[in-house]
């Protein structure tokens, strides 16, 4: 018993003194944006860390997104080190690395997902000046639902203290308003008419298809700071795009064009159906297209969700399902509809084998494109055609 209790007061003791060198850490460390959302926050956080880097302050931002990334003041990344699965305690090292090497800003992305680590995120380990939520969408409903409201009062954990709040949420924006009534902070909501000053010649500016609402708020962020928006610009336009963008690989396999789009960071139904919608209108002279579905058994509902809502969206000649766990999904396909003609079962095979299965069923021109998930085969799929092809960067 003397010794547990010992052992207790240790960890207490190590826990305090953690707490309190971390607390010198953020405030060594003067502004510091905290980006949280459904869909963009990688994108947003490298739009955000751009643009003020554009505008001479010394910048380390941090991505979690699908490999998480340190970003430093010259542009330059380095990949973040897990020894094992991801623990927001690893915010701690990222701090400690901007601290020691005088950042005036830390762009940081939040990468909690249960609501109550979302609120100790903020209040504990960033404290932020600025705050950013992308958007609000139907996702990861297993932790943050049943509903879509649900997620958006999950993410407005995030909400900072006495500070501003950015966000293209529009469908939310009654809780938005009262999270920061609580937390005393004032609300900086981007409407979609803002978002669309934005000219379409502006956006050619950017290497891949970003989203005016990303970019927007963005600028906002920048204009809190006091940066010109033409400079702003100038600094986002050569951002490095996220390993979760839209990228587009084209294969030439013994005479067959072959097309693989990778939108597996699309895990929500309405981001995935927007992209969908503009892989079809890329490649309508394809002569198949095919969905690649990755599953994975630790959400289920994410996979009954994806299930339930494609058979409303334009129609793929297939249905490629891999992963694993893939009943959830292909009940909510058959029940929402998809004949089971359509349905290709590919469960937890590998890049190699999921090629040769596409392969199977493809045609002379044929296009696919993956979501609902990039860990996994995903990833094994997309390295495939990338030492193989040509890839361009079209979005995420």
């Amino acid at each position: 018993m003397l010794i547990l209790l010992i052992l207790f007061t240790g960890l207490l003791l190590a826990g305090t003194v953690e707490l309190w060198a971390h607390k010198r850490k953020i405030k060594q460390i003067p502004y510091r944006v905290h980006v949280n959302g459904t869909r963009g926050k990688s994108s947003v956080t490298r739009l955000i860390s751009a643009a003020l880097r554009a505008g001479g302050r010394r910048v380390f931002a941090k991505t979690t997104g699908t490999l998480p990334q340190m970003i430093f003041p010259d542009g330059s990344e380095l990949p973040v080190y897990r020894a094992s699965k991801a623990n927001i305690i690893e915010q701690l090292r990222i701090f400690r690395v901007a601290a020691e090497n005088e950042a005036e800003v830390l762009v940081i992305e939040c990468m909690a997902l249960q609501p109550t680590l979302q609120s100790l995120c903020e209040l504990k380990l960033v404290q932020a000046t600025h705050g950013v939520i992308t958007n609000a969408r139907a996702d990861h409903l297993d932790v943050m639902g049943p509903d879509e409201v649900n997620v958006a009062e999950a993410l407005l954990g995030t909400t900072p203290v006495g500070q501003k709040l950015f966000t293209c949420e529009r469908d939310y924006l009654k809780e938005f308003q009262t999270a920061c009534d609580d937390r005393g902070s004032e609300l900086v909501a981007i409407s979609l008419d803002e978002a669309n000053e934005i000219s379409d010649e502006e956006m050619l500016g950017f290497s891949y298809v970003e989203h005016k609402d990303n970019v927007a708020l963005a600028l906002s962020v920048a204009k809190d700071f006091g940066i010109e928006r033409e400079v702003a610009l100038k600094g986002m336009y050569e951002v490095t795009a996220d390993i979760g963008a839209l990228h587009e690989f084209s294969l030439d396999y013994f005479g067959r064009t072959l097309i693989l789009i990778n939108g597996f960071a699309a895990n929500d139904p309405e981001s995935t159906e927007m992209i969908w919608d503009i892989a079809l209108a890329r490649h309508d002279d394809a002569q198949q297209k095919v969905m690649i579905i990755n599953c994975r058994a630790d959400r289920p509902d994410r996979s009954r969700q994806m299930g339930e809502c494609i058979a409303g969206w334009a129609p793929a000649d297939y249905y490629v399902v891999i992963g694993s766990g893939v009943y959830p999904f292909m009940q909510g396909a058959l029940e929402s509809g998809i004949s089971p003609n359509k349905l290709v079962y590919a469960e937890r095979m590998s890049g190699v084998e999921i090629f040769e299965k596409l392969l199977s069923i493809s045609t002379p021109h044929t296009m696919f494109m993956g979501i609902c998930n990039i860990k996994g085969p995903g990833l094994e799929l997309i390295q495939f055609f990338k030492n193989r092809s040509i890839s361009t960067v079209i979005g995420r």
